[in-house]
């Protein structure tokens, strides 16, 4: 994909040889990201849904990344039995795992969608698919000793509000304000878990970054490839007002990988808008600070997945 405009500069990272990546998404900023730590040596675990992706993406890693050590794994963050089958996989296969980036999510399906446990589709995917993700893979994130989690939100998180009352849009359904609540719900987790591993002492690192306008295919995803939100993005606004998937990419390394980078805190673009620019700390929306909903969201996540956290 062409840059648009100037890109972020991407720091020079030390070297990730023996430490273990989980990427959820097998294209756009999960490609750029899974990339990059190849690149440093870290062995990385590309998980998607759809696993001719997943394998075009490993080849297409392992050739522009000779020796990578790398491998796909199937993984549908709507469905919480998948979700569950690949943490079992995780622990079974012993290890520890160093950083997970819960990256994967959709966009703006312009029809309300359910997933098979009975979820509005977003919701499920963007947040509570990683939620349970994150709770199935904590042991092994515990074993690491340093370990990160970067949870991917949007510059949407911003203009979302937390309505626990509707919170699957049964009464009302519109496109984007089901993104900008799900987008919230990613930042508000990212908050907690941080206070919560403070808490419970857990040597453990939750961030959360956004890429700013990057030009990936989340509108292409839902819309189709000739939809009118596509063109406008792709074709116009992106290229005025965005950029790469590859500078779209950059906070998420800073997040996952810089030595600067600290729990608790939002990592983004910070030009025009946050949409575009050098990657520096950016500051919540003000829904994402409000730690009585982000109590109030964990528990109600715990129990709509199934999972806990433990003690």
């Amino acid at each position: 994909m062409a840059n648009y405009g100037k890109p972020a500069i991407t720091a020079q990272y030390s070297r990730q040889d023996g430490r273990t990546a989980v990427v959820t998404g097998t294209g756009g900023l999960g490609f750029e990201v899974a990339t990059k730590l190849a690149d440093l040596g870290a062995r990385v675990i590309i998980a998607g849904r759809n696993a001719q992706k997943g394998h075009d993406a490993v080849a297409g890693i392992a050739a522009a990344v000779p020796g990578a050590e790398l491998r796909f794994e199937v993984l549908d963050l709507a469905a919480l039995a998948s979700v569950k089958d690949f943490t079992g996989r995780m622990i079974a296969q012993g290890g520890s795992i160093d950083l997970l980036v819960n990256n994967a999510g959709i966009m703006s399906p312009p029809q309300r969608r359910v997933t098979v446990d009975g979820f509005e589709a977003q919701f499920a995917t963007n947040h509570l698919g990683h939620f349970a993700l994150t709770a199935g893979l904590l042991p092994l994130l515990r074993k690491s000793g340093s370990a990160r989690v970067v949870s991917v939100t949007s510059i949407a998180h911003r203009y979302g509000r937390m309505d626990f009352d509707d919170l699957q849009c049964e009464r009302k359904y519109q496109p984007g304000v089901a993104y900008c609540r799900s987008k919230l719900a990613v930042a508000l987790f990212a908050r907690t878990l941080h206070q919560r591993a403070r808490a419970q002492g857990w040597a453990l690192a939750s961030m959360a970054a956004h890429p700013g306008f990057a030009g990936t295919n989340l509108f292409a995803a839902e819309g189709g490839p000739k939809s009118f939100m596509t063109l406008l993005s792709t074709r116009l606004l992106v290229p005025l007002l965005g950029h790469s998937a590859a500078a779209g990419a950059d906070p998420i390394l800073h997040a996952s990988l810089s030595p600067h980078a600290e729990s608790g805190r939002l990592y983004g673009p910070t030009g025009f808008l946050e949409m575009r620019g050098a990657t520096d700390e950016c500051p919540y929306g003000a829904s994402a600070l409000d730690d009585e909903a982000g109590e109030r969201l964990w528990r109600l996540s715990e129990e709509l997945a199934g999972v806990s956290f433990g003690a």
